[in-house]
């Protein structure tokens, strides 16, 4: 099986090594790529967000399946343009894909549904906005109703905080999503979904705040962890029959059916699990952690999922132990990310098995150097037989490489490992 995979970030990265460790795959083209996916990979430039493009590309390198990572793909289309070119792709369709790409589709998803989730309200107008707000908080969550990289969401106890958030996107032409505040500690969990099939991977932790101890504004995602220690046995089976199956089934009932990657970010409060936010893709970072305790052959899963009969493989395997994994951000991120910037000491270490260095914002310099590309530079997924080691394992190895103005949490995991989180 020839396999396309599009992205260049750190959870293709990961999707590539993990793919790499499928037998059944014998060639794997990433576009556009990044300067580490290049090490394992053939790299080609491409248009993530061309439906065309991507199509002609999976024609030319005579691939057998086509795997989106990123969301914006997928939310354009770009999954339809390439079964229509008859080609296999793992992502679902533009009309599926708005689960994530409108948050207020997915309120009425979920309502349909009869799943737990915040209480909210689309304010579209200035006029609207004060009113709205004193229908909510002490703690407010303010919402870009569309994509934005998870760095569209402020949750402070600060109403002129909220105020100046949600003014701002209106500002710009967003429409904000205002909802209750959820209490409970987060869970990523990631299915893959074919219809109404549902098969749940290792539950994650992303730790989506700049700072130790969750301070400072929302990023992307600065580390996770897997699987949670904490997490009472049975809750991913609660989550998917109480979640993402009534979810998944509605999309059916619609005409929308999902076929691909649903993550379904919960909070995990006394009442049991409520939607934050629902994505149509991997999530990035819990994917680094989440796929390097994988066994069971990636290639398989994806390509019976996007071919329909995900029913018929066998439930995912998994080594034992834990993962973490660990950003490396760029200096000023998530503001406005220095670029350029040399990196050293993140070359492969082929006598250290317990971490990984996965590039997400990295380029090649025409002399050769490594310098950074992006906001989140580098993830570097550490393993071991249990949270400590595999903490220990990733921050050793983050430790040996420079990045002028790099900065990263020490934390990931830490509350987890001191038994200060639970549900």
């Amino acid at each position: 099986m020839r396999v396309l995979v599009i992205g260049s970030g750190a959870r293709e990265h990961a999707l590539v090594l993990a793919l790499r460790r499928d037998p059944a795959v014998s060639a794997i083209v990433a576009a556009p790529g990044n300067a580490g996916i290049a090490q394992h990979a053939q790299v080609r430039p491409v248009d993530p967000g061309s439906g065309e493009s991507v199509a002609a590309l999976a024609r030319e390198v005579a691939a057998d399946l086509v795997v989106i990572g990123p969301e914006v793909p997928l939310v354009l289309g770009v999954a339809d343009a390439v079964r229509a070119a008859g080609i296999v792709c793992f992502g679902p369709s533009a009309a599926a894909a708005r689960i994530e790409g409108s948050k207020a589709f997915a309120k009425d998803v979920m309502a349909a549904a009869g799943v737990r989730t915040a209480r909210s309200e689309i304010v579209d107008t200035p006029a609207e906005l004060d009113a709205a707000l004193d229908r909510f908080g002490p703690t407010w969550v303010v919402k870009d109703d569309g994509l934005a990289a998870g760095k569209g969401v402020v949750v402070t106890p600060d109403r002129s905080e909220a105020r100046g958030h949600a003014a701002d996107l209106l500002e710009h032409g967003h429409p904000v999503l205002l909802e209750s505040f959820l209490d409970g500690p987060e869970v990523s969990l990631f299915c893959l979904v074919d219809g109404e099939t549902v098969v749940p991977l290792l539950p994650a932790q992303d730790h989506k705040r700049v700072g130790d101890g969750d301070t400072g504004p929302n990023t992307g995602g600065m580390g996770a962890y897997t699987p949670l220690p904490w997490l009472p046995e049975g809750e991913v089976a609660r989550i998917v029959d109480e979640v993402v199956a009534p979810v998944a089934a509605e999309l059916v009932r619609r005409g929308d059916s999902f076929s691909g990657l649903l993550y379904a970010g919960l909070a995990m409060g006394e009442a049991g699990p409520a939607v934050v936010e629902f994505n149509c893709r991997f999530g990035d970072p819990e994917t680094q952690a989440v796929l390097s305790l994988l066994e069971s052959p990636l290639g398989e899963l994806l390509y019976a999922t996007a071919t329909g009969t995900l029913a018929e493989v066998a439930a995912p395997r998994w080594r034992g132990g834990a993962a973490v994994t660990v950003v490396l951000a760029a200096e000023y991120y998530p503001a406005r990310p220095r670029s350029g910037d040399v990196i050293t000491g993140a070359a492969d270490a082929a006598t250290d098995d317990a971490a990984t260095v996965l590039h997400a914002g990295t380029a090649l310099r025409a002399d050769g150097a490594l310098v950074s590309a992006g906001g989140r530079v580098l993830s570097v997924v550490g393993t071991g037989t249990d949270l400590v080691a595999a903490r220990e394992a990733a921050y050793d190895r983050l430790a040996g490489i420079k990045l002028t103005g790099g900065h990263y949490r020490s934390d990931i995991g830490l509350a987890a490992v001191e038994g200060r989180i639970g549900c």
